[in-house]
């Protein structure tokens, strides 16, 4: 039952995506803000670790989960250093993924040319 729920939380989150995009003028740029802030805003009430448990996996594929962990390595740090804890830990649990992100496109790009 949590893959039937998994797939649907990641179709519902793509579905609302398109709806966005096919009826505004708002650019999948402003869309992928948009849900990095959603998923903080629902991880800043605890709402989106509820969410986690009833999906699972599924919800830490879409791009609110990246606002979700923003959130969670923050407030965190800030639990453990107070203040100064929001800015060291906000990068905490994505550094990997954004440090690797940056190495393959770094790396890729030398084998891949642009098109004109």
């Amino acid at each position: 039952m949590i893959y039937l729920n998994s797939f649907l939380f990641c179709g519902f989150v793509c579905l609302i995506a398109q709806i966005i995009l096919d009826n505004t003028k708002l650019t999948p740029g402003h869309i992928t803000a948009i849900f990095v802030v959603v998923g903080a805003f629902l991880d800043t009430f605890g709402i989106y670790d509820k969410i986690i448990l009833f999906v699972g996996g599924g919800a830490s594929v879409p791009i609110t989960s990246f606002g979700h962990l923003l959130i969670h390595g923050a407030m965190s740090a800030a639990s453990d250093y107070g203040i100064m804890g929001l800015l060291m830990g906000i990068f905490d649990l994505t550094a990997s993924g954004i440090a690797s992100a940056i190495i393959f496109s770094f790396f890729l790009c030398f084998l891949f040319q642009p098109k004109d």
